[in-house]
């Protein structure tokens, strides 16, 4: 039983899924965050190719014209340069920035926690750092890393191997249809690069979500105290409840000197009404009771001198159809009329 309480294989309520998001620890695939940022990078660098081509060449013949008149740079010169590496670099700056959080955020919900900021001094422990170089979760970035390295390798080599005869002629080939055909090759290698990156992030993305669901898992003894955290300990409310149920026992029994009558049946049920002509549309019952409660109730009746009267169906039926301080149903209202007239005429002829 001490190993079976103490094996996590309950899954995450979600009280610890919402604390553990307040901590930062959310799931997320860094894999997936790389290739958005590499497909939309290299989709707007492919969109873009003309007009940086374009801008980098006004600038080459710019400097080029500049520099047979001037031996330094001056500060004409250092502002070009400028504006146009932020022409052609920070569009690709901004795209990459904006899908990398868009990523992450998509995937984290957009989450923002500070607490993973905060130092902490178990960090700093050797031997929790061996345990995370020799964790499941290093050992599949290691492998993972190798994966890659040897993918874009094995991809490079061969896109190589099979272009190298077109490679060599194009020094044969007018500058610009050589500049083309490189820079098809380049993205045609990039694209299939990003293709088996795009599988790798999705193997990634499954496995992350399988780590992070392993991890939040609780063991039975964790589900019961977290359980008695939030719904209170089973005793102690189960203590509250008999409590209330016994002070409101003792105020219903306070109240059956005040009836005018007790209706029973002869011992399972009994109920007390009352009826008052000037302020009540009809009888209220105040207090009502089954076995012992209505031995009791019948017992309190008699020592206040109030009238006890059987009627099985009756004392059943408003047992179960009416509810303490609330006035009875009106079926009942002629077979209670009859119990009442029949008492006044008794306390009559008593007096």
């Amino acid at each position: 039983m001490a190993e079976d309480s103490g094996s996590k294989t309950e899954k995450a309520t979600p009280k610890k899924r919402r604390d553990q998001r307040k901590e930062g620890n959310v799931f997320q695939s860094k894999d997936v965050v790389t290739v958005a940022t590499l497909f939309g990078s290299f989709f707007i660098l492919w969109m873009m190719f003309p007009y940086i081509y374009e801008s980098l060449r006004a600038f080459m013949v710019y400097f080029i014209d500049i520099s047979g008149t001037q031996s330094d740079v001056d500060k004409s010169m250092a502002t070009e340069f400028a504006l146009t590496a932020a022409k052609t670099m920070l569009p690709l700056l901004l795209v990459s920035i904006v899908l990398a959080v868009l990523a992450t955020g998509i995937q984290t919900k957009f989450l923002f926690s500070g607490k993973n900021l905060r130092p902490k001094f178990s960090r700093l422990s050797p031997l929790q750092g061996v345990k995370k170089i020799f964790s499941l979760q290093n050992v599949v970035e290691l492998i993972k890393s190798i994966l890659k390295v040897i993918i874009l390798a094995s991809i490079t080599y061969f896109m190589i191997k099979d272009a190298m005869t077109q490679v060599v002629r194009t020094m044969d080939m007018d500058i610009t249809v050589s500049a083309v055909y490189m820079l098809e090759l380049t993205m045609s290698l990039i694209v299939r690069i990003s293709m088996v990156f795009l599988a790798i992030a999705g193997l990634d993305f499954l496995y992350q979500w399988w780590e992070y669901e392993r991890k939040l898992k609780m063991t039975k003894q964790e589900v019961k105290e977290e359980y008695k955290q939030t719904e209170g300990n089973p005793q102690i409310k189960g203590r509250i409840r008999n409590i209330q149920t016994q002070r409101a026992r003792a105020r219903m029994m306070q109240a059956v000197p005040q009836a005018d009558v007790v209706i029973r049946n002869p011992t399972h049920f009994a109920v007390a009404l009352k009826y008052d002509l000037d302020h009540d549309n009809a009888p209220i019952l105040l207090a009502k009771g089954q076995d012992e409660l209505a031995l009791r109730i019948v017992h309190v009746a008699e020592e206040n001198n109030v009238a006890v009267v059987e009627n099985k169906p009756l004392a059943r039926g408003l047992y179960a159809s009416t509810q303490l301080n609330q006035e009875i149903p009106p079926e009942y209202y002629g077979a209670v009329a009859e119990v009442l007239v029949y008492v006044y005429k008794m306390n009559k002829k008593m007096e």
